[in-house]
């Protein structure tokens, strides 16, 4: 099973808003609330916002491609454009899905492999993202691949006030 990786331009805005909103509708709309969920989706992920994010030096983008189709994809951030720490020394992940019908195959642990390898490329020296509490799936997921716990963050869905675990690998 092998992945290609694409680093995502403003031509990809259209596809890369269909994926964003549709990975993250499959994996968080049944456990939020109608009215603050479709809050969220329309600010997170308007056109507006992801080509304001896509324009960004300090934000980067890629599809994962199995056969020049897309089964996911991540996003990091690097410096100010990080939601926490923002240190040089770091990068963050602050999204990575894989495509519901492409999941369990093993295809989450080559994107994450993917993100190290840049995230070492750009000389970075931890990894960190931020996972809702109670997505256990993801936490176990990090987890084995050798995250860890490091602190807590809000995480606002229209008015619902959730919290993240933040966790942290070093490379």
């Amino acid at each position: 099973m092998e992945l290609a990786f694409r680093k995502c331009s403003l031509a990809d805005i259209h596809t890369l808003k269909n994926i964003s909103v549709g990975t993250f509708k499959s994996a968080f709309k049944a456990q939020n609330n109608p009215e603050d969920f479709r809050v969220y989706i329309n600010q997170a992920f308007s056109i507006e916002q992801l080509l304001k994010e896509l324009s960004s030096l300090n934000s980067m983008f890629y599809f994962a491609l199995s056969k020049n189709e897309i089964v996911g994809y991540f996003k990091l951030n690097i410096l100010d454009n990080q939601n926490e720490f923002k240190e040089d020394k770091g990068i963050e992940l602050e999204r990575i899905y894989v495509l519901s019908e492409f999941q369990n195959r093993g295809f989450g642990s080559l994107l994450l492999e993917e993100v190290k390898n840049i995230a070492k490329n750009l000389k970075k020296g931890y990894l960190w993202l931020g996972v809702w509490e109670v997505n256990l799936r993801a936490i176990n997921f990090y987890e084995n691949k050798g995250f860890y716990k490091i602190g807590t963050h809000p995480y606002w869905i229209g008015t619902d006030k959730q919290t993240d675990w933040l966790m942290r690998l070093d490379l």
